[in-house]
């Protein structure tokens, strides 16, 4: 498994004038306020298409920095990290942030440089829901084993993994019926890290992508990242990142797995949000079956 070292985009020394403070010349003269962030973004992807689309336009920003800075006044310098903070971690793509807040004007009384204040946020943990198949060696050993692996590596957490489910093949014939299920949970970790993260899960079990639908040791497809209709719910009709997946909302060995795991599941389907148990009942299931004995 390929160990991630963490991206930043850094942007230092966003300068503006604000009225910021508790005192009444600081609301009134204003003084200068400088700060700096640092965004956490996978950008892996950015770094193989060249594509703007793929990382965070930092301009845009520094443009929220400075509207802040010279925006509505705050007393406390903390408030204004916190709020430049907040700003940056509503944007797709950023995972995390630091923002350092300067005040070298500050009414401090005694000779000095500057007065810094720092804080590290993390973006709230989003629902995610991930599908699960094999039909080669061990299916049923090789889903749990590799569920674990990803509730690792992608440091997922409220954790409800579904029942298993023998699903007939999709795809080439004469191939073994497939085992099936769907995980879901909470995570930090952006859509494209967590994808590359299946894709290198399925590498580390044998998976090899030959025919398409074809047998397999292991399938990971991430099917949603964050809650339709939501301010975290994660849309892209990106070649390399299909989000939700495009399929998902016609598959039973999909749908009936994710029903099981969470009733009240929702998934996206083109403008409308949809309950998985709705898109269940108009889906033909005959192909899935629960599947009562568990491997040794």
């Amino acid at each position: 498994m390929t160990e991630r070292l963490g991206d930043t985009i850094t942007v230092t020394g966003i300068r503006g004038r604000g009225l910021h403070g508790v005192l009444d010349h600081e609301r009134r003269d204003g003084q200068e306020f400088a700060v700096d962030v640092e965004l956490v973004v996978d950008l892996a992807r950015a770094g193989r298409s060249d594509d703007l689309a793929h990382t965070v336009n930092y301009a845009e920003v520094a443009a929220d920095v400075l509207a802040r800075i010279e925006g509505e006044p705050v007393d406390l310098v903390e408030t204004l990290a916190e709020l430049v903070a907040q700003d940056a971690l509503a944007r797709p793509l950023i995972e995390a942030v630091t923002v350092t807040v300067h005040k070298p004007q500050a009414p401090v009384g005694v000779p000095f440089e500057d007065v810094i204040v720092r804080v590290h946020r993390r973006g709230r943990p989003s629902r995610v829901a991930i599908g699960l198949g094999a039909n080669l060696g061990h299916p049923v050993r090789t889903l749990e084993a590799a569920a674990h692996r990803v509730v690792a590596l992608a440091d997922l957490t409220d954790v409800v993994l579904s029942p298993w489910f023998e699903t007939d093949p999709v795809g080439p014939p004469d191939q073994p019926a497939y085992v099936n299920g769907v995980l879901l949970g909470r995570t930090r970790t952006g859509a494209a890290h967590l994808l590359r993260v299946l894709h290198e899960v399925e590498a580390d079990f044998g998976r090899t992508r030959g025919v398409r639908w074809g047998a397999r040791t292991l399938d990971l497809d991430l099917l949603q990242h964050g809650s339709p209709g939501a301010a975290d719910e994660v849309g892209s009709d990106d070649a390399d990142l299909l989000l939700p997946h495009p399929r998902a909302h016609e598959r039973a060995f999909v749908l009936v797995p994710w029903a099981a795991a969470d009733p009240g599941a929702l998934l996206r389907v083109g403008l409308e949000v949809r309950a998985v148990a709705d898109l269940l009942a108009d889906t033909d299931t005959s192909g899935v079956r629960p599947l009562h004995l568990r491997e040794g």
